[in-house]
């Protein structure tokens, strides 16, 4: 005995089963101890737990502490305020960006206004001429500005996409759950 070697743990090859038959077998088998898993975990720690899983013929299966839809419900409320959240953080950031801009280019036109003053009062009746520096400043500054609301834009279209998707896929639950 004490010449045996002991393997011990192993780590197993996880990949795909070739067998349809075999396949079916085996999800029958891990979907039974996981939704035994999962009554147990909702036992232990009285928290809501679900599981949702889809044969690859497209069969749902389900198993839950409470209602699945609740849980499905619940998490999809919160996954969604959690964006908001998250996107009202970024559209902060994006806009308080463009009133920053804004608050420049102000100051740039202020400064403009009060040099075309004193040139006026310096040199009356001559042609104001223009300054170079500032008026780069401004194009800059513009540019900045449109490159900001190009990002918004392109921010805002992914998030739209986002919530698309997610509405596509609650009517697909939805209407697998009523098959």
């Amino acid at each position: 005995m004490e010449n045996e070697i002991k393997k011990g743990k192993q780590k197993i090859e996880l990949k795909i089963i070739e067998s349809e038959r075999a396949r079916a077998i085996s999800f029958s088998k891990r979907k039974k101890t996981l939704f035994q898993d999962a009554e147990k975990l909702a036992n232990k720690s009285g928290d809501e737990v679900g599981v949702m899983l889809f044969f690859t013929c497209g069969k749902p299966f389900s198993c839950s502490s409470t209602s699945i839809e609740d849980i499905f419900d619940k998490f999809l409320k919160e996954k969604l305020e959690d964006r908001q959240r998250n996107h009202a953080k970024g559209k902060s950031i994006g806009f308080d960006e463009l009133v920053d801009l804004r608050k420049e280019l102000q100051t740039l036109n202020e400064k403009e206004r009060r040099r075309i003053l004193m040139y006026k009062i310096m040199h009356p009746g001559s042609e104001i001429p223009p300054d170079k520096h500032i008026e780069e400043q401004r194009v800059a500054i513009l540019l900045r500005k449109k490159m900001r609301v190009l990002e918004l834009i392109i921010h805002m279209e992914l998030l739209t996409e986002v919530l698309d998707a997610r509405a596509i896929l609650v009517e697909v639950f939805i209407s697998d759950r009523v098959c």
